[in-house]
């Protein structure tokens, strides 16, 4: 209960919006010189002092009125973004660490960029995404979204278009991403292509800005970027590439897929992937359930253009009222809250587990 009365005290009973990074700065749950030791720590020399975090956010989250309160301030624009966004509509194109915009006719193309590490995903790519998807969401030429992966440097891919690998395992191991990043990503970024931007004065479920996403799968789709998959509205895929969850192999809970991908595929074949390792090929059987499209990767940027197109030819003004009326069955934002719940607390043990370590040296480091 203690963590309850902190979080009104926090918001003064709710009327205020915290993001989780800030409302846990401000609860001073752990002193800020042990957090910023323990940011200093390589994985495997951490301490725990997140877990505190976990425990934390874990109770809020499973309250549904400052849980669901919590979810709304994560679904609301980030402060950057107003900035961003005039410049976005001035110019078209838009670059921050980690993402980048453009707006080509009618859609705005988000291309997910750390070309060293295959398009990974880690503290250095997060904010800058979740400003990205802000802009495109709140820019008033942009009737349809585009999500795809960055040409990457890294030898054994270089010059190829990859849609992500996933969380960035090296820095995982060495330290460099912190417990917090998880609950931010799902939270906010992740939770933004499904839901859309929230407002103030207005339920998330009453009241939200939303444009249809469509994402371009090249190469592959690994971890988190295959997640992402889980909120899109059109997935187009080329045919010589795969998605895999590789979460439990690595010790971490792979975010919302757990309640997402059985809704597309089926428990057995959701439980495969997640806890036996299963590769689904996208032009596989199981692999179609994910993508609507499958194309030769030369193809494209023909077949985006093409739904595009259609998408956009008879105007959208529905869509956000049928991706409101599908996540009224599908998942509404207390059942989406609940899950959160347990990921906090559950997540937390994983990230700072022995085991996440012993496995990212087995499965990861050799490599």
């Amino acid at each position: 209960m203690q963590a309850l009365r902190t979080y009104d005290d926090l918001t003064v009973a709710r009327t205020r919006f915290l993001r989780v990074e800030e409302l846990c700065r401000l609860a001073k749950l752990v002193p800020e010189e042990e957090l910023a030791a323990e940011a200093r720590r390589p994985l495997k020399e951490k301490k725990g002092a997140e877990r505190a975090h976990g425990r934390f956010l874990a109770e809020i989250l499973g309250n549904p009125v400052a849980g669901t309160h919590l979810c709304h301030a994560m679904l609301l624009p980030r402060k950057e973004s107003a900035e961003r966004l005039k410049h976005y509509e001035e110019h078209g194109e838009l670059k921050l660490e980690g993402a980048s915009l453009k707006r080509q006719g009618k859609a705005s193309i988000l291309t997910l960029s750390n070309p060293r590490y295959l398009n990974a995903e880690d503290e250095t790519t997060l904010p800058g995404a979740e400003i990205a998807v802000d802009v495109a969401l709140l820019d008033s030429q942009t009737e349809v979204c585009v999500l795809r992966g960055d040409v990457v440097t890294h030898p054994k891919y270089a010059g190829r278009r990859l849609f992500g690998a996933g969380i960035n395992l090296t820095h995982l191991y060495e330290g460099k991403i912190r417990y917090l990043w998880y609950l931010i990503r799902d939270l906010g970024l992740v939770n933004k292509f499904y839901r859309g931007l929230a407002v103030p004065d207005a339920s998330p479920e009453v009241q939200s800005t939303e444009k249809l996403w469509i994402a371009a799968v090249e190469g592959f789709a690994i971890g988190g970027h295959c997640q992402i998959l889980l909120t899109m509205d059109y997935t187009i895929a080329a045919n010589e590439a795969y998605l895999t969850l590789p979460a439990r192999k690595e010790g971490i809970i792979p975010g919302a897929a757990n309640l997402r991908l059985p809704r597309f595929v089926g428990d057995r074949i959701a439980r495969q992937a997640i806890l036996a390792e299963r590769r689904i090929d996208c032009e596989s059987e199981a692999g179609r359930l994910i993508c609507d499209e499958i194309v030769p990767p030369e193809r494209m940027d023909e077949a985006i253009n093409a739904m595009v197109d259609r998408l956009t030819s008879s105007g959208v003004v529905s869509a956000a009222g049928n991706r409101r009326a599908f996540r009224a069955g599908e998942e509404p934002l207390d059942t989406f809250r609940r899950y959160m719940a347990i990921y906090a607390r559950e997540q937390a043990e994983c990230h700072l587990s022995p085991a996440l370590v012993s496995n990212l040296e087995r499965n990861w480091k050799q490599r």
